[in-house]
């Protein structure tokens, strides 16, 4: 085996590397991306909360 087939054998290892990695980021983005969903109907109650604070904050600067 010669050094270019060495060089050849080791570019193709590092590419299949490379997809194995990038398939398991796929992965973990449409985990995170699940969770946000299910996580999306807290946030209405936050947006109330912060609707709340905005309000307060007015009518203690419009005094």
């Amino acid at each position: 085996m010669g050094i270019a087939d060495q060089f050849k054998d080791k570019a193709q290892e590092l590419a299949d590397q490379a997809k194995q990695k990038a398939g398991q980021g796929k992965d973990e983005a449409e985990g995170r991306a699940s969770q946000g969903r299910d996580r999306k109907p807290d946030s209405s109650g936050a947006k109330d909360r912060a609707q709340d604070a905005a309000d307060r904050a007015r009518e203690r600067f419009d005094r």
